[in-house]
């Protein structure tokens, strides 16, 4: 589901661009990847807005917008060939048929595609609202059907331990599942306990010669969620402490970063000039916001930010959903479409920060949250970014459950960084700046 209405877009847009340019299939392909990348930053494909037409039409507009923008950067060494016929039919094309096509692609794999019942081992008041957000997003596709507690004590100390009678009795029904007999009633087991994991090691030896797939939460969990909850990085934790040690960066990443801070820096400078000029009119010196903030490795260094609120002393540190009444007008023009945050291409120039990485955060807050967040140091394994995964992917953190959430978001990143995933966020950046989601 999540790869076959991409193939099938550029399929279309390939076909429908190699009419238009009389069978050139070099201009075909540019053009084509153009409309699709913008389709990918605004969100086209994922499974929310290609169950909803009207959502669908949206953000195809905004996509086909951005895409029109990638088109006319090479338009100069094809101005005799793009015409406006160009982006009139891939437009009004776009528009008309792609929302129906995902449309229908969403409802087919909605009734067709087969579900996947699972043997939990672990605990369900320990991890099932993971088990159940899994359900949600994989439309019921999985389904975690029984769940058990493998320990080799007596019954009465299962009700010592905390069982109900209710749990007791079930695990007893439960624990067949080490019958041959009963191997039609799941398609896989899931682990997610280790601990657990260790008292059934046999048994599950004997499923596996049945055919019967043993599946870990994290894999789960990465592949659909797309974050790692703090319950299953604590579940699992030898894992990922082994993992979160892992500090390498790609030369290819700070390679990006001084390229495209530079371009940027070149590309704002007329809006940096306007802002500063709209600060010091409005609310005079100082133009600029410094703070102290925290790096890779937990090192600090100055941050800096084109001045949005009113210069006063403030007793500590604060979210900034608690200082709205401080916001300038000028402010209130700049925040949203983060012109405020242009000065930190500075700082990715100069090595502190990197185009992509989680946000830096204020030192007492990082000391606060050392203390009261299992993993929250992890997020320092990485230089601090302009953009991440946790602004696109989740709303502004105004309290420590937020923080929380969003840290499930910001270790997905750490495990999982690469050259390509930070385009993919650098791309949805666009679309969170339009649809004013994420950091403030």
């Amino acid at each position: 589901m999540r790869r076959f209405p991409k193939i099938i877009d550029l399929i279309i847009l390939f076909s429908l661009n190699f009419i238009l340019f009389q069978y050139s299939w070099y201009l075909s392909i540019l053009i084509s990847i153009a409309i699709f990348l913008g389709f990918y930053a605004f969100r086209v494909y994922d499974i929310e807005t290609m169950n909803s037409l009207n959502e669908s039409v949206i953000r195809i507009f905004a996509g086909f917008i951005l895409g029109s923008v990638l088109i006319l950067l090479i338009y100069p060494f094809f101005d005799n060939i793009i015409t406006r016929d160009t982006f009139f039919y891939n437009f009004i094309f776009s528009l008309i048929i792609f929302p129906s096509i995902h449309k229908i692609e969403y409802s087919l794999f909605e009734k067709h595609a087969n579900q996947k019942r699972y043997l939990v081992i672990g605990r369900e008041d320990e991890i099932g609202n993971v088990l159940k957000e899994l359900e949600e997003k994989t439309l019921n596709k999985l389904k975690f059907v029984d769940y058990i507690n493998p320990s080799p004590i007596t019954l009465d100390e299962l009700v010592n331990d905390g069982f109900s009678i209710y749990e007791v009795n079930r695990i007893n029904k439960i624990i067949r599942f080490v019958n041959k007999e009963e191997k039609h009633k799941y398609d896989a087991i899931l682990i997610t306990d280790p601990k657990l994991e260790e008292n059934v090691k046999d048994k599950l030896d004997e499923y596996k010669e049945l055919g019967i797939e043993i599946e870990y939460l994290p894999n789960l969990v990465e592949k659909y969620l797309k974050r790692i909850p703090l319950e299953v990085a604590i579940k699992f934790k030898e894992y990922y402490s082994v993992i979160f040690e892992h500090d390498y960066e790609s030369p290819a990443k700070r390679i990006i970063d001084v390229i495209g801070s530079s371009i940027a820096l070149i590309i704002f400078s007329p809006f940096m000039m306007i802002t500063t000029i709209m600060i010091f009119i409005e609310d005079r010196t100082p133009i600029v916001f410094k703070q102290e903030r925290i790096g890779k490795n937990e090192k600090p260094f100055t941050m800096h930010k084109f001045r949005s609120m009113k210069n006063v002393k403030t007793n500590g540190p604060k979210f900034a959903d608690d200082e709205k009444d401080r916001i300038l007008k000028v402010g209130k023009l700049i925040r949203p479409i983060r012109i405020d945050e242009t000065l930190q291409f500075i700082n990715i120039f100069k090595g502190d920060m990197s185009l992509v990485g989680p946000r830096p955060e204020q030192i007492p807050f990082v000391k606060e949250f050392n203390k009261g967040i299992p993993f929250y140091y992890a997020r320092h394994k990485v230089k601090p970014g302009l953009t991440g995964w946790a602004q696109i992917m989740f709303k502004y953190a105004s309290s420590q459950e937020d923080t929380k959430i969003k840290l499930s978001y910001d270790l997905y990143y750490v495990k999982n960084r690469s050259t390509l995933f930070d385009l993919r966020i650098i791309l949805q950046t666009i679309e969170a700046v339009f649809w004013k989601r994420g950091a403030k």
